[in-house]
């Protein structure tokens, strides 16, 4: 039971992290956003509310982004680009496993 808890936080984190980095220019437009209600309205509820909206969001665009299959084909390219990975798909062993 204990590592099923583990295995489900483990994906939430998964999950937030992934959206989390694909907001990154969004984020820091909500920042300036959130800073001028601060700022000129001191409307603290509606930067309360845009911080829970931005945390679920960045939970769904992450669990989008890898059920999608959009990760593994992030992946992929960065995979055929990487100098250690040609190296290794190139090789005897690799190719005698695949076939």
């Amino acid at each position: 039971m204990e590592k099923i808890k583990l295995y489900n936080l483990a994906l939430f984190w998964t999950y937030f992290n992934n959206g989390y980095s694909f907001m990154s220019l969004p984020k820091w437009i909500a920042m300036l956003f959130g800073l001028d209600q601060l700022i000129q309205y001191k409307n603290y509820w509606l930067v309360a509310f845009g911080c829970i909206f931005y945390f679920g969001f960045c939970i769904f665009l992450g669990r989008l982004i890898i059920k999608s299959g959009f990760l593994e084909a992030l992946n992929e390219v960065m995979n055929r680009n990487n100098r250690f990975m040609k190296e290794v798909r190139s090789s005897k062993l690799f190719k005698d496993k695949n076939s």
